[in-house]
C-alpha cells in the first residue's frame, strides 16, 4: 500500500508530487501488458488496427467497455461459448466495463459464420424462453467468476468493472425498413458483404444461402454501432469465425462517424479469440456433438468436473490458461509438479476444480470433487446420507430393489446380458462395499455390504464404480 506523504504551506494540503507519480505507475503496471498477457494465455487470436492505440489506452489506465453477443440458438451456453466469455471476464475484475447482448433479434434471423447449411428455423416461444436461460446464465457467470477471482487471486482487492446485460431485440424492435435503408443503406458496402467468408464459402459451395442470413452481417454490424454510440462501447469480442461480422461493424461506424470526434479518439476495436480445440483438433460445440452446457439442467457441476478431469496431459497447461484465472506463474508450478509424475494426473484435477469452482461455486465443486474420488475409490464415505445427496445431484444415483442379486444387479448397471454380468462376477471383475470385497459368485442378500443399510458401492474393473440405493 501507498503511504501518501503530505506537505501543509499557507494553510493548503499537497500530495506530493512524486508519490502521484508512482501512484499511476503502480495503477498501471498491471494494464501495461495487458493484451500480451491475454495472448499469451491463449484468449486473444487477432486485433484490429490500430491496436498500438488500443495499447495505449490500456496502458494510460483508461477504462474500456466492450461487449459480446450470443444467439439464442439453445437453450444453454456451452465451454466453446466460453472462450470470449473468458476474454471478457479477465478484462472485467481488472475494472473494465462489460457488455452481453442476448440475440432476440438476430436470432431470428440466424448466423451463417461457420456453417455449411441454413439453421433451422425456431418457435418464438422456443426463442423466447432460450434468451431467458441465456441471460442468467451470463449473469450468473460473472458474478460467480468475478467472486472466485477475488476471493482467491484478488489480493489488491481491486474493484471490477461495470456489467450490463441486454437484448438487441430492444432497440431492433422499433427500427423501420425504410428508415434503415435510407439513413445506413449507403454505408454498407455490396462487395464487402459478398466477401466476407461466412457468405463466399457458401454461395462457393452447393448449398443455398438466404437473404436472411447474407443480411446477418448488417444486423450484427448495427448492433456495434447501437452500443458505440449509446453506450460507449469500443470494442467487439467474439470467435475467429466472427471476425467479418465484427469488422462490417467497425466499417459501418467508421462510415457514419467518420468525421466525427468520438471516432477520432476513441475508435472501434475487434477482439477475436481462437475457436476451441483440442491437441487432437477436435472442436467443442453443439455441431461437433461433445459440448457441455452450462445450464445444471443439461449438465451438472459433476459433468464439468469430470470433463475437465478427462483433459488430456497436452491439454491440460492450455486449459489453465484459457478456463482459469489462476496466475501464470501459479500455472507453470501446476504444469512443473504434473510432469513429474503425469500418471497422478495432478494437472488434470487442479483444472477441474477451478473451472467447477468459478462456474458453480466453492461448494458444488467440493461435492464433485468428493464424487470423482468415491468412484476412483480414493475416498471413503460411511454417511449414507452424504452419498445419496451427492449423487442424487449429480445425477448418477442408481436406484434397485432390496432383494436384487448381484447378477442382475450388474446387468442392470452395466447394460449387459445376465450371462455376461455372470462371467464378469465369476472371472473377479466384481466388488462391493468400501473395503471392495471380490465377489465370485451370485449373491442374493446384499445387507452386509450396504452403509446404513441402504447404500451400496459396486465397482466393477477398474474403471466402472456405482453409487446404488437399494429400496
Amino acid at each position: 500500500m501507498l503511504h501518501v506523504s503530505r506537505c501543509t504551506r499557507n494553510g493548503g494540503t499537497h500530495i506530493s508530487i512524486i508519490t502521484r507519480v508512482l501512484s499511476r505507475y503502480i495503477s498501471n503496471g498491471a494494464n501495461t501488458q495487458l493484451l500480451n498477457h491475454l495472448k499469451e494465455r491463449g484468449l486473444i487470436s487477432q486485433v484490429s488496427a490500430p491496436e498500438e492505440k488500443l495499447v495505449t489506452k490500456i496502458q494510460n489506465g483508461d477504462k474500456l467497455k466492450m461487449y459480446c453477443g450470443v444467439d439464442p440458438t439453445a437453450k444453454s451456453i456451452h465451454l466453446g461459448n466460453l472462450v470470449p466469455m473468458m476474454l471478457l471476464l479477465n478484462f472485467y475484475i481488472r475494472g473494465h466495463d462489460i457488455v452481453n447482448i442476448v440475440g432476440g433479434a438476430t436470432g431470428a434471423v440466424g448466423d451463417p459464420s461457420g456453417r455449411t447449411t441454413e439453421r433451422k428455423s425456431m418457435a418464438d416461444d422456443t426463442r423466447l424462453d432460450n434468451v431467458s436461460r441465456i441471460t442468467t446464465q451470463l449473469k450468473r457467470f460473472f458474478q460467480n467468476g468475478s467472486r472466485y477471482y477475488n476471493d482467491k487471486y484478488n489480493s489488491n482487492h481491486n474493484g471490477s468493472g461495470e456489467y450490463l446485460m441486454t437484448n438487441n431485440y430492444d432497440w431492433w424492435k422499433d427500427v423501420k425498413m425504410i428508415d434503415f435503408l435510407a439513413t445506413y443503406g449507403k454505408h454498407i458496402r455490396i462487395q464487402s458483404m459478398l466477401s466476407r467468408d461466412s457468405v463466399s464459402a457458401r454461395l462457393n459451395s452447393q448449398g443455398s444461402l438466404g437473404f436472411n442470413e447474407f443480411t446477418y452481417q448488417i444486423l450484427q454490424a448495427y448492433d456495434f454501432y447501437h452500443l458505440y454510440k449509446n453506450e460507449n462501447t469500443t470494442i467487439q469480442i467474439g470467435g475467429n469465425d466472427q471476425w467479418g461480422n465484427i469488422t462490417a461493424g467497425i466499417d459501418l461506424i467508421n462510415r457514419v462517424e467518420q468525421n466525427s470526434k468520438q471516432v477520432k479518439e476513441n475508435p472501434p476495436f475487434a477482439i477475436t479469440v481462437p475457436l476451441l480445440t483440442t491437441s487432437n483438433g477436435q472442436k467443442f460445440g453443439k455441431s461437433a456433438g461433445n459440448a457441455i452446457f452450462l445450464d445444471e439442467e443439461i449438465n451438472t457441476a459433476y459433468d464439468i468436473y469430470q470433463f475437465f478431469l478427462n483433459t488430456t496431459d497436452e491439454d491440460v497447461g492450455r486449459f489453465l490458461k484459457i478456463f482459469t484465472l489462476m496466475p501464470m506463474e501459479k500455472i507453470s508450478r501446476v504444469i512443473e509438479t504434473h510432469n513429474e509424475k503425469p500418471q497422478l494426473r495432478y494437472g488434470q484435477a487442479v483444472l477441474a476444480k477451478e473451472v467447477t469452482e468459478m462456474i458453480h461455486g466453492t461448494k458444488k465443486s467440493e461435492d464433485a470433487e468428493i464424487i470423482s474420488k468415491i468412484l476412483f475409490g480414493t475416498y471413503d464415505s460411511n454417511d449414507s446420507n452424504e452419498l445419496v445427496r451427492l449423487f442424487s445431484d449429480a445425477r448418477i444415483l442408481k436406484k434397485a430393489k432390496i432383494n436384487t442379486d448381484i447378477v442382475s444387479l450388474v446387468s442392470e448397471l452395466m447394460k449387459c446380458s445376465k450371462g455376461e454380468a455372470k462371467r464378469k462376477v465369476s472371472q473377479g471383475s466384481v466388488y462391493l462395499g468400501n473395503n471392495k470385497v471380490r465377489i465370485l459368485e451370485n449373491i442374493t442378500d446384499l445387507s452386509q455390504y450396504l452403509i446404513d443399510n441402504e447404500v451400496l458401492l459396486l465397482r466393477v474393473g477398474k474403471q466402472k464404480c456405482f453409487v446404488v440405493q437399494l429400496l
